[in-house]
């Protein structure tokens, strides 16, 4: 009697170490199918650029222009006073009705980019589509400038993959932000001023609206803080990275060519 109630106590705990054992590879395997599936997720999203992966104090600052103008010249006063230069992302229909607004951001120094030809929601259209709004708005702003512009940024923010893959088949880098000043939302001055400053570091880009009600008042001191904190602020052709880069989950643009040195190294 004892001698079965010992086997029977054996094989109840080889029983557990057996059930034991066979869970733990089932549960590696799940986690090595997960991790799988989480690196191919990673590499079908199409990302824009965020932001940038710096160790140089630099900031892009971009402006939004689809309707008004009216404080376009403004902005282009206070930048100048202060010799910054900035990226603005203008709309085909903005360009034709502003040409002169166009040319006056141009010989100041500033980038004017591509921010489509009639502001859709580039993922509700077809890719020709997608591509005939990023070629005219490209073609007018090229007729003004004398520049064919190489950055786009989708209205709205609203991209998917085929949108950033159709931006790149046309020569474009797909740029969004990761600092919104949400001046549109009619926010005061000093909400404006806030809300940058305290989101702003390396690598940023920052999203304005050419023609919202406080940006002109809230821009020269977000300007005189982030330079007085030391910070260079750029054109956002001169902030993101042209040739080996990857981008993360978060957006954020990584240079690769230090894990292509450490490859060579080995």
């Amino acid at each position: 009697m004892r001698v079965w109630l010992v086997d029977k106590k054996i094989s109840i705990i080889l029983l557990v170490f057996i059930c034991a054992f066979f869970t733990l590879i089932l549960m590696g395997h799940v986690n090595k199918n997960s991790e799988a599936m989480s690196v191919l997720n990673t590499q079908e999203r199409d990302l824009p650029i965020y932001c940038v992966d710096t160790d140089e104090k630099k900031i892009a600052i971009s402006f939004d222009a689809a309707w008004g103008c009216e404080d376009t010249e403004t902005l282009i006063d206070i930048l100048g006073e202060r010799n910054i230069k900035t990226t603005f992302f203008v709309v085909g229909e903005w360009v034709d009705k502003y040409p002169d607004a166009v040319k006056k951001l141009s010989d100041a120094g500033h980038e004017v980019m591509n921010h489509s030809a009639t502001h859709p929601h580039m993922t509700q259209i077809s890719t020709e589509k997608m591509k005939q709004e990023l070629d005219e708005c490209g073609s007018k702003i090229e007729a003004v400038t004398g520049v064919r512009p190489n950055l786009f940024r989708p209205p709205y923010g609203d991209y998917n993959n085929d949108v950033v893959g159709a931006a790149r088949e046309c020569g474009y880098y797909t740029i969004q932000w990761s600092v919104d000043s949400l001046d549109w939302k009619d926010l005061s001055a000093d909400e404006i001023y806030d809300r940058v400053v305290s989101k702003a570091e390396p690598g940023s880009i920052v999203l304005f609206h050419n023609a919202a009600k406080h940006t002109p008042e809230a821009l020269p001191k977000i300007l005189d803080k982030l330079t007085g904190d030391g910070y260079e602020i750029v054109p956002v052709s001169e902030l993101i990275i042209k040739d080996n880069y990857k981008i993360d989950a978060n957006g954020m643009q990584y240079s690769t060519n230090n894990d292509q040195s450490e490859g060579n190294n080995d």
